[in-house]
């Protein structure tokens, strides 16, 4: 499995035989090396509403024929705009072809606001949880730190988790750090920061927090490296 990071909260997993993007925000993200119209996928997961998650969606599933995986009322939404969609919810799991999904809860928000002002409620936020080829990831969306993070690490063998520093909106560095010590994966990566000012910060901070785990700061379009 080949697992590439691409600015923001964008992640590439890439198995023997699918291509899946979670929370594609591609236009209009400064600090993507991605375009939309180029992307090939066989799938895309959703973590929650926001317009800098869902991003290109739309767009490129129907491009590519792609299923979306989301929560219920997100995976509704989706569908009204022409897409194929599974919806889930928290805490259930389910196998696919190229891959098992399960959806954990999440500290945060989930809408979107239509042209003329109108905010549409999108459900529960959520992270994923990933599982192929032997490798499990954990995608923790747009969250605060919550205790039950420690129960996630427990219950999941987690290889490689992806955790929002940017503050503001979601954990911080501190917190984002105190996470990782909740979860325990084998591997972090620090998403969602610098792609607008008030998210600004600096990873190297957050990986000096950091204590017994290897923490990856990747530049966009870099890959996860896997021992």
């Amino acid at each position: 499995m080949k697992i590439s990071y691409h600015g923001h909260s964008v992640v590439k997993i890439k198995t023997k035989s699918h291509t899946i993007l979670i929370d594609p925000f591609i236009t209009g993200n400064e600090i993507t090396d991605l375009k939309a119209s180029e992307q090939q996928v066989d799938a895309i997961l959703l973590t929650h509403g926001h317009d800098d998650h869902v991003g290109d969606t739309v767009e490129i599933a129907k491009k590519c024929n792609a299923i979306v995986i989301a929560p219920f009322e997100l995976a509704n939404y989706i569908q009204s705009k022409g897409v194929e969609v599974h919806p889930m919810g928290i805490g259930g799991e389910r196998e696919f072809e190229f891959g098992k999904v399960k959806f954990t809860q999440a500290f945060h928000s989930s809408s979107t606001t239509t042209e003329d002002g109108n905010i549409i409620y999108l459900g529960m936020p959520t992270g994923i949880i990933f599982s192929a080829e032997g490798t499990t990831l954990y995608h923790a969306g747009d969250t605060g730190l919550f205790g039950d993070m420690k129960l996630i690490g427990e219950r999941h063998d987690i290889d490689i988790a992806f955790l929002p520093i940017g503050s503001n909106f979601t954990m911080g560095p501190e917190d984002a750090a105190y996470a990782t010590e909740l979860i325990q994966p084998k591997i972090v990566v620090p998403i969602h920061y610098n792609t607008f000012p008030p998210i600004k910060q600096d990873p190297e901070y957050f990986k000096g927090l950091v204590k017994k785990v290897d923490v990856q700061v990747l530049s966009a379009g870099e890959f996860v490296t896997l021992s």
